[in-house]
């Protein structure tokens, strides 16, 4: 068989093979990823790689590990989800560094966790003086979960006791072009009301729209695919050699 035609087939197969494992093991290895599953995800994509790339094996044999892999994997995680031991031996457990404003040096050292990564993190947070903070989290995903100082907290209207109205979810009605009509339909509306709304905004076709939706308030946005803006803000920087205008 053409080299060419077998690396095509084996990339068709492996990249299918990782999506099906993705998406059974579900969103949480993407978004709340630990050391575990991190370690797991570059043994996955390595293996897909070599069945890909290394035509001098048997493709079935990565395909087999590839399978073997996503099965200890799912095993896994379902194993976590009952026992909550196992889930702390294999996810870990969260860990305090800072606590009424003072690092913890010797959980930072457990964790081999130095000064400055806690700086970064806190910052990322808005957090630049460490004796704001009350309690200081380092997560097994590699987080950092803050919680400031009663005193330094930003006020809210729960603490003035001012009332606020509901504020939900935007609804997609229009996207790419495309209108969406199960969100039509969830909130009542036509494609009729919808036209008209359109045309009080000066779009003529639904085609026209990159993005719209509808806020709890009933005010419709609408994004068009070309903007008529005078000027835009460029923050990058110029080329070499370039003389600002």
């Amino acid at each position: 068989m053409n080299p060419y035609l077998q690396i095509l087939i084996r990339g068709i197969g492996a990249f299918l093979g990782v999506l099906v494992i993705t998406r059974v093991v579900g969103k949480t290895q993407v978004g709340q990823l630990t050391v575990a599953d991190f370690v797991n995800a570059i043994v996955i994509g390595s293996i897909a790689a070599a069945m890909v790339t290394d035509l001098k094996e048997n493709g079935w044999y990565y395909a087999f590990g590839l399978l073997l892999f996503g099965l200890l994997t799912v095993i896994s995680e379902y194993a976590s989800l009952k026992y909550r031991p196992l889930r702390k031996l294999i996810e870990g457990e969260p860990t305090v560094v800072i606590h009424n404003g003072k690092i913890l040096e010797n959980n930072m050292k457990k964790l081999i966790y130095n000064v400055d990564d806690l700086m970064m993190q806190l910052r990322e947070k808005n957090v630049f003086n460490i004796a704001d903070v009350e309690f200081a989290v380092a997560e097994p995903n590699g987080g950092l979960s803050v919680l400031l100082k009663t005193q330094k907290q930003p006020l809210t209207p729960g603490d003035m006791q001012i009332p606020t109205k509901y504020q939900g979810i935007p609804s997609e009605l229009i996207v790419d072009g495309v209108v969406i009509q199960q969100n039509l339909k969830q909130n009542n509306l036509t494609e009729d009301w919808l036209y008209r709304e359109l045309e009080k905004q000066g779009v003529k076709s639904v085609k026209d729209v990159m993005y719209a939706s509808l806020d709890s308030e009933g005010k419709l946005y609408v994004d068009r695919k070309e903007d008529t803006m005078q000027h835009v803000t460029d923050i990058t920087d110029k080329l070499p050699g370039k003389m600002p205008q």
